[in-house]
């Protein structure tokens, strides 16, 4: 059973905004990517209380801007999306978490070494540019099942 319900057009949003944001660090890049946009989709907490599909979780706007930064500057999230983005988004949707993106809410790319939270929320961990972070204990349950 998939983590969120989706369509044919979820898997094709997802799938380029996965590439945009980590095509430089690979599939396993890529994927990690995934699990927190589908993390976000299941978090019924924090800043993710109102987004229940991938298009509200990709184009959510949080103080004025929206959350992924490929939305409004990456060219890359205006491509079609390749059909190996789409096999991994789906691969995300219907089953793959992967530690340090497993419960992770938020990445981004520090341009430096990773801080130990973010916005008061715990580092799980990097991987290449990005540093993941997942919500405090106790403070979101739901992104935990």
């Amino acid at each position: 059973m998939a983590r969120v319900k989706y369509r044919d057009s979820d898997i094709a949003l997802m799938a380029r905004m996965m590439r945009a944001e980590a095509e430089g660090e690979g599939k396993l890049g890529m994927l990690f990517v995934g699990n927190v946009i589908v993390n976000r989709a299941v978090a019924d907490c924090l800043d993710f209380r109102d987004v229940r599909t991938i298009p509200q979780v990709i184009y959510q706007v949080q103080g004025g801007n929206y959350s992924f930064e490929a939305v409004q500057k990456g060219n890359l999230f205006y491509n079609r999306a390749r059909s190996i983005e789409k096999r991994l988004a789906e691969r995300n949707l219907k089953y793959w978490r992967q530690h340090p993106a497993k419960y992770a809410l938020w990445y981004f790319n520090p341009y430096a070494p990773c801080p130990p939270t973010w916005y008061n929320q715990p580092l799980t961990g990097q991987f290449k540019n990005h540093c993941y972070y997942e919500p405090r204990p106790g403070t979101c349950a739901s992104v935990y099942t």
